[in-house]
Formats: C-alpha cells, sequence, structure tokens
C-alpha cells in the first residue's frame, strides 16, 4: 500500500497590527554578506532594544516556550544601515533556530 504526502510550505502570519503597506520594505532586507533575504513581514517585527559602549541588544519573548524572555546580543555584522526605516522602531528578524538574521536599528539612533 503506497501512501502519497503533499509538502505544503507553511508560513507564519504577520503580526495582528501590522502594516501592509510596510510588506515591500520589509521584503527589500537582505543580509548583509550575503544577499539573501533577512525575513518577510511575518519573520520581522517591532523590537524592544537597548544600547551600550558594545552595541545593541534584543529582547526575545519566546511565548511559545513558556514565559522565556531574555536579552540577546546583536552581531555587529547583522545590523543593516536602513536609515529609511519606515516603522518607527527598531527592527528584528530573528528565528530560534538560525538565531538574528538581520537587525534595523530604530530611527534616530
Amino acid at each position: 500500500m503506497a501512501i502519497a504526502l503533499s509538502v505544503t510550505p507553511v508560513y507564519a502570519l504577520p503580526p495582528d497590527n501590522a502594516d501592509p503597506s510596510l510588506a515591500p520594505w520589509f521584503k527589500s532586507l537582505k543580509q548583509p554578506g550575503t544577499g539573501a533575504d533577512c525575513c518577510s513581514i511575518a519573520d520581522c517585527r517591532a523590537a524592544q532594544v537597548r544600547r551600550d559602549g558594545q552595541g545593541y541588544e534584543v529582547r526575545i519573548d519566546q511565548k511559545w516556550r513558556g514565559s522565556s524572555t531574555f536579552w540577546l546580543r546583536v552581531p555587529a555584522e547583522r545590523i543593516l544601515d536602513e536609515r529609511s526605516n519606515p516603522t518607527g522602531s527598531a527592527v528584528l528578524c530573528y528565528t530560534p533556530e538560525a538565531g538574528i538574521l538581520c537587525f534595523v536599528p530604530p530611527p534616530d539612533s
């Protein structure tokens, strides 16, 4: 007896408050060094950020893994120089498996 399986890609949904007009900007973000896509609007989110003498840290809230919240240092090679950031806040492209893919500093930082 043969069983046929169909593999359909699953995409995350954008945040509830996502502005659809920002989708082209999010899709334009490319990973430094590789040129691969950073994310889509479904993978990138506004981020709570703090800055010190060593650079940026972002708050990671892993609600799906209990209430795990921690601060993660942003590697310098993952920071995008996006002066046209239309979101008004820092943007983080992150997955638990890959870590930080891209980070866009908040405007005026």
